[in-house]
């Protein structure tokens, strides 16, 4: 049997957002914010150092991204050409992973998922054919 490894990080942030094109009365077409919580899987064939998918450590610029551009922020401004749903934010920081770190890090993307609540989330799942 042939299998791999994955590995998963959690990071969090605040920020607030709209919805427009929802019915009227919506809540979503209303102003609010979240707490959201963002998870990265990664996968790797082999390990690596002491036995490594990636470190962990590895990821702080991704945390970094998070903080800087999207916390305590209105998400329409930050991605003003999209509706900032969880699905297109999955899909915005899969696209900044993999524009600025996956590279570097030695192990594939998988996965990113986001939450709004604790009981609800989108992910993003990247090709890996």
């Amino acid at each position: 049997m042939i299998g791999v490894w994955r590995i998963g990080k959690r990071f969090s942030f605040d920020a607030s957002h709209r919805l427009a094109g929802l019915p009227e009365g919506h809540k979503c077409g209303r102003l609010h914010g979240h707490t959201y919580t963002v998870e990265v899987v990664l996968e790797g064939d082999s390990l690596t150092g002491p036995g490594f998918v990636t470190d962990f450590g590895d990821l702080t610029p991704f945390g970094r991204y998070l903080n800087d551009h999207l916390d305590h922020r209105h998400l329409n401004d930050v991605m003003s050409d999209v509706e900032p749903t969880s699905e297109r934010l999955a899909w915005h920081l899969a696209q900044w992973l993999k524009n600025h770190l996956v590279e570097s890090l030695g192990s594939r993307l998988v996965v990113v998922r986001v939450s709004e609540t604790p009981s609800s989330w989108a992910e993003y799942v990247l090709d890996l054919t």
